[in-house]
């Protein structure tokens, strides 16, 4: 994924805005990571990715490491299978 590839599909937020946020703001705990433009709280699908940023930036690695996060079709294709079965489960009784 590159950097201006949306991480956040739900509210349109960058790659670079989240490592950014972490830059600067240095959030205790991934969960603060909402505060970025409301990342990770719409369908929750990049909470995982999220959290694995923010694990990035704790331990001082790079964030331009390219295989933390797939690319960003692959990532798009895989939100679309996962919302999919977000909805058939609301659906059971």
């Amino acid at each position: 994924m590159e950097p201006d590839d949306e991480l956040c599909l739900c509210f349109h937020v960058t790659r670079r805005k989240v490592e950014q946020f972490l830059r600067t703001n240095r959030p205790a705990v991934a969960s603060q990571l909402s505060e970025c433009f409301g990342a990770g709280t719409g369908c929750g699908w990049c909470r995982p990715f999220l959290k694995r940023l923010h694990e990035q930036s704790l331990h001082g690695t790079s964030a331009g490491q390219n295989d933390l996060l797939p690319a960003a079709e692959e990532y798009s294709v895989a939100r679309q299978s996962y919302r999919a079965s977000q909805r058939t489960k609301s659906d059971e009784p």
